[in-house]
């Protein structure tokens, strides 16, 4: 496996991992799961500070929403597949900027 690849593969598990801690995260704080609802609820200012919590768990949303879909509404494998390719085209963007975040700080190397 060549290191562009490794790299990609890593950038790709960091997201998700990041996203699942965020939204179950919230979760837990919230009792109540996170969605992107949070963009229509209560105030000007909590909607603006939703935005950055989304950017980073929406892949984990995404996902959560399309394996429930797909079992509950038995939704298209194609719908499927296409938000599995969108969650992960997501996920390996913000793993990629937490691993550069965390190479500009030193952590990795």
């Amino acid at each position: 496996m060549s290191p562009e690849a490794l790299n990609s593969l890593f950038s790709l598990c960091i997201g998700f991992a990041v996203a699942g801690a965020l939204a179950s995260g919230y979760q837990t704080f919230a009792e109540r799961p996170a969605g992107f609802e949070l963009l229509q609820r209560g105030v000007t200012q909590h909607r603006f500070a939703a935005v950055p919590f989304l950017v980073f768990a929406a892949p984990f949303i995404i996902m959560r929403n399309t394996l429930r879909g797909a079992r509950i509404e038995r939704r298209r494998f194609e719908f499927v597949m296409m938000a599995t390719v969108i969650a992960g085209f997501w996920s390996m963007m913000s793993g990629t900027f937490f691993v550069m975040t965390l190479r500009a700080a030193g952590v990795l190397v």
